[in-house]
């Protein structure tokens, strides 16, 4: 009997162990700048990749997923969030809103979406740790749009217990020689920015 005893504790610490040492999921929710738009590779040119490359380097047992789509809105996202949550995640780095922005969509609504994909996030995985990238509008959209658009993000993350990136495209965004000749889509050498940018707010939810 103690041999018996003995032989399921092993079989559980063994299991328990498997579980601990599997790859745990980082996914990257947003719009062209996840997908890495107008770049020559973008699984590995993207910021998405280049944060994989850093996992890789520290030999973190991480694996992340790209689950940027070109062109979408944060009403898009609610949209397609059910599909992309089949598969478990440990860390969601939601990336959308700019495009909600760029159109002068009501920062209301742009709000009320994200945290609709949030919610959906944690039932789905209620031990998920969350990162939100803030983002900003050029000046040409005004003022008082500029401000309103750019609270939403602190906002979300405080009320959602989430890390905040204050501006993902900090160093970025409106420099010619960090985007492609569009002057909205980072460059490889944008994306490398991104990628040290998020890497910093990052990596300290990894150790």
């Amino acid at each position: 009997m103690k041999i018996l005893f003995s032989l399921l504790f092993l079989l559980c610490l063994s299991i328990l162990h498997a579980s601990d040492s599997r790859p745990r999921t980082i996914m990257f929710f947003g719009d062209s700048l996840t997908a890495g738009y107008g770049l020559d590779d973008a699984d590995t040119q993207a910021f998405p990749g280049l944060i994989q490359k850093k996992i890789n380097a520290a030999s973190l047992p991480y694996r992340v997923i790209n689950s940027g789509l070109s062109g979408e809105t944060t009403a898009g996202g609610l949209r397609r969030i059910d599909w992309v949550l089949r598969t478990p995640v440990d860390i969601f780095v939601l990336e959308l809103g700019g495009n909600d922005g760029l159109r002068g969509l009501a920062p209301e609504v742009a709000a009320k979406n994200l945290q609709g994909i949030i919610d959906k996030v944690r039932a789905k995985n209620p031990s998920v740790k969350l990162v939100i990238a803030g983002m900003e509008m050029p000046t040409s959209m005004g003022a008082a749009y500029v401000r309103e658009f750019a609270a939403i993000f602190p906002a979300l993350a405080k009320a959602n217990d989430a890390t905040l990136i204050p501006f993902v495209l900090e160093g970025v965004g409106g420099i010619s020689e960090m985007n492609l000749a569009d002057g909205f889509h980072p460059n490889l050498p944008g994306h490398q920015r991104i990628a040290e940018t998020i890497w910093k707010t990052l990596k300290p939810l990894l150790d």
